[in-house]
């Protein structure tokens, strides 16, 4: 399973280079295409786990002026 993040930014808000420590930190990795970065499960994850893991992200992005959408695919899906 892999969840696909989308970031837009506020030019009143932190800078991407901010953004991008802090997503960084929770094992996101950047990529290009429509999403701007993507988290790698590696096997089968729980609903719930994909609510905690969204719930982290939204604490590191508190605060940072940010408007975020996430996305978990069940299976394999193109970005480019």
């Amino acid at each position: 399973m892999k969840t696909y993040l989308l970031v837009w930014f506020n030019s009143e808000g932190a800078s991407p280079y901010e953004v991008n420590r802090r997503l960084l930190s929770l094992g996101f990795k950047p990529i290009q295409g429509y999403y701007d970065y993507v988290y790698e499960w590696g096997n089968n994850v729980h609903v719930e786990e994909i609510l905690q893991f969204g719930d982290k992200v939204h604490l590191s992005l508190n605060g940072l002026g940010v408007i975020f959408k996430i996305e978990t695919i069940d299976g394999k899906k193109e970005t480019d």
